[in-house]
């Protein structure tokens, strides 16, 4: 039978280190699955949508950044080990997230944001502080952090000009991976915020996205 590997907190603060630098570097995260993009025609746009594009892609991959972040702080944090291991197991989801909208941003020729590193600074703190509270409220967080994403992806599915299929493609398989992370955190127990929680959520994704659209 195989035993459970227990890390000190050293290793743990090495991994966290190790997870931080493979999600802000350049090319870091390799996915587990291919992009969905890779079986779409390429598609011609003008300057105007591929700007566009990218700062809907930029918007995204900043998003899973804070993912990676929020996942990352909540395991150090959590207090039973299956709420561990299932925040590590959704962080490792999310590598492929981040991975093709980085994907998609350089073949569009922009860049990520530079802002990552202080979204993921805050995001890591937010997580770290819900796994302090409870796992509970841990799980919660995750459930409507997936939501405001879900919706964020809603909106972005509707701007994209239809022939980007590469683009839509991406977000539509995001969109369904993030709708089951969110069901599985309620279901293992998460508590579902009230309305003025996460409308205050909501204006703080507002900053982000607005912020990373151009930078």
């Amino acid at each position: 039978m195989a035993t459970e590997r227990h890390y000190s907190p050293l290793d743990r603060l090495l991994l966290q280190a190790d997870t931080a630098m493979r999600t802000l570097l350049p090319f870091s995260g390799q996915p587990a699955r291919p992009s969905p993009a890779i079986i779409q025609p390429d598609a011609t746009l003008d300057e105007q949508q591929t700007r566009h594009i990218a700062g809907l892609m930029r918007i995204n991959h900043t998003g899973e950044v804070c993912a990676q972040a929020l996942y990352q702080g909540q395991a150090l944090t959590a207090k039973l080990p299956e709420v561990r291991k299932a925040m590590e197991h959704a962080a490792e989801e999310e590598i492929d997230h981040l991975a093709w909208c980085e994907q998609r941003i350089r073949q569009l020729n922009s860049h990520p944001s530079v802002l990552n590193p202080l979204f993921y600074g805050m995001s890591f703190g937010i997580g770290a502080l819900a796994g302090l509270v409870s796992d509970k409220v841990s799980l919660g967080f995750v459930a409507a952090t997936e939501h405001q994403v879900c919706k964020h992806l809603d909106e972005h599915l509707e701007q994209l000009p239809q022939e980007d299929e590469k683009s839509r493609a991406i977000l539509e398989q995001m969109r369904v991976d993030e709708e089951q992370h969110a069901e599985s955190a309620l279901e293992a127990g998460g508590y579902r915020f009230p309305a003025p929680v996460r409308f205050g959520m909501s204006l703080l994704a507002k900053v982000m996205t607005k912020s990373t659209y151009r930078i």
